[in-house]
């Protein structure tokens, strides 16, 4: 399955989206929130995946502010440096707001029933939490995010279902950080955790030094299996 790029018109202006589509031509839709190398071939490869689930999937260029069609890889030392520098100078409220707006394109797609979820990965997982806390999403999904911890005060903002996959051994994610995550958010109804003790960070990146099929097969399986509930 392929997808093709979009235009995304927001108040700031357009941005590109990578937009996969479901075989049928119709179902719910799902904003696929990037990591910090951008709109790669990763990233599409999640949205082809999650498009032959059933879902419209679309994954907004998030960086666009900064730099436009970025896709690195993990695969070279310039390239980390890249993406670092990028997430150095990121926006996270921009680009939640950018998010909303990728989520509003998918609510008025046609075939699309209206329902839209978000599922993000590492800096993605971080903007997932919040789009949990700031947007509309019907449902939200973070792997691996970062720094969640610093902003467990916006707990009190998700009034919709929010699933959280934790890498116990995540090497930019400290025990405490995860801890403080886990106790913050356990009282809450609406959020599910999943921790996979012995995971390092990006464990669901095929291709990653640290991938684990094992993991990453049951991880994304909830994550289907959280979709189809709450988006139906």
């Amino acid at each position: 399955m392929s997808g093709r790029q979009v235009a995304i018109k927001g108040s700031d202006g357009s941005f590109a989206g990578y937009l996969a589509s479901p075989a049928a031509g119709r179902g719910p839709g799902v904003v696929v929130i990037q990591e910090i190398f951008g709109v790669n071939a990763a990233m599409r490869a999640v949205a082809d995946e999650i498009a032959a689930g059933g879902f419209f999937a679309l994954a907004p260029d998030l960086f666009w502010r900064l730099e436009s069609g970025v896709q690195l890889t993990d695969k070279t030392a310039a390239e980390w440096q890249h993406a670092f520098d990028l997430m150095k100078h990121f926006d996270s409220n921009l680009g939640v707001k950018d998010i909303q707006t990728a989520i509003a394109h998918l609510r008025t797609l046609p075939g699309g029933t209206g329902k839209v979820g978000a599922v993000g990965y590492c800096l993605g997982g971080y903007l997932a939490y919040l789009t949990a806390t700031r947007t509309d999403s019907d449902a939200s999904v973070g792997y691996y995010g970062l720094n969640i911890n610093a902003m467990l005060g916006e707990a009190t903002n998700i009034k919709k279902p929010l699933m959280l996959h934790i890498a116990g051994k995540d090497e930019y994610v400290p025990p405490a950080a995860q801890k403080q995550v886990m106790d913050g958010l356990a009282a809450n109804p609406l959020v599910t955790i999943h921790h996979y003790p012995e995971m390092n960070h990006a464990f669901a990146r095929p291709g990653g030094k640290h991938y684990d099929q094992a993991n990453a097969g049951l991880a994304n399986s909830r994550t289907t299996t959280f979709f189809r509930q709450h988006l139906s």
